[in-house]
């Protein structure tokens, strides 16, 4: 099993060291896992400063996997929050550091937070998600440098109702511009830790990627905490079973490896 979205101390809003992480994914059985610590320029929350020493977090990933050859592997990822005016600085950081895997994430629109639901205030439960899907398109149409989009679906989590509109033509505009360039989504388990009633993206979302040709696809628990690990895994790979999905995807040096689902469960 592997799990392709974890953080440690590294990020902002964590404070489990990397070895133990390290350490509870062994005693969890994963072969594999990748970090993928935020960085997130122009956060707009003074408190919480989504920057990354790169130096030692690459230093401290080396000495982990020296440490634990043989038990696990280990992967260095990132987790970058994206915003219109900011791609201009993530080509500079993509062109300058050397990543395993890279995940797009959208944490901030209009350079509000999602986190404190700004977006919803003063308009239609409809126009915020427009805006959050118009946005993160914009984004995935100038910029590149990912593998997999982040929990694509994330304002999901945030809305205290549910829109009348599933915004598949949204969607489908960001899938046809990642798919042919050879990116992919991931299936992010933390929605259901988080009391939605789905993983993110949600099933329908899923059938969408499918449908649009979409076929790179991780797995990833978003893990802050040793008991967040690998969570809703085994569900999750019946879900991704159930849509249509024969494999999922792992990554070196931003190259994907896949696996068959039939083999993990």
């Amino acid at each position: 099993m592997f799990d392709y979205h974890m953080h440690s101390h590294f990020s902002a809003d964590c404070t489990t060291s990397m070895e133990d992480m390290v350490v509870g994914s062994i005693e969890k059985g994963l072969k594999e896992i990748c970090f993928t610590e935020h960085i997130d320029y122009e956060y707009p929350d003074e408190t919480i400063i989504f920057d990354l020493d790169l130096r030692e977090y690459s230093e401290t990933i080396a000495s982990l996997q020296t440490k634990y050859d043989g038990q696990i592997r280990l992967k260095k990822g990132i987790e970058i929050g994206v915003q219109p005016h900011l791609l201009h600085k993530y080509e500079a950081l993509m062109d300058n550091e050397l990543f395993d895997f890279v995940i797009c994430s959208m944490h901030t629109t209009e350079k509000k937070s999602l986190h404190y639901g700004e977006i919803f205030e003063g308009r239609t439960i409809e126009e915020a998600y427009k805006v959050y899907y118009d946005e993160l398109f914009d984004c995935v149409k100038n910029f590149k440098g990912f593998n997999v989009l982040g929990h694509v679906d994330l304002v999901k989590r945030y809305s205290k109702e549910q829109p009348s509109a599933h915004f598949h033509d949204e969607l489908s505009a960001i899938f046809n511009e990642i798919i042919p360039a050879g990116k992919g989504i991931e299936i992010n388990t933390s929605g259901v830790r988080y009391g939605l009633p789905h993983t993110m993206p949600s099933e329908d979302v899923l059938k969408l990627y499918k449908q649009s040709g979409g076929e790179i696809i991780t797995l990833g628990s978003d893990a802050h905490r040793i008991g967040e690990i690998a969570f809703d895994f085994k569900e999750s790979l019946e879900l991704l079973q159930s849509v249509g999905f024969d494999y999922i995807a792992t990554f070196d040096q931003q190259q994907p490896t896949f696996h068959a689902i039939d083999g993990l469960l």
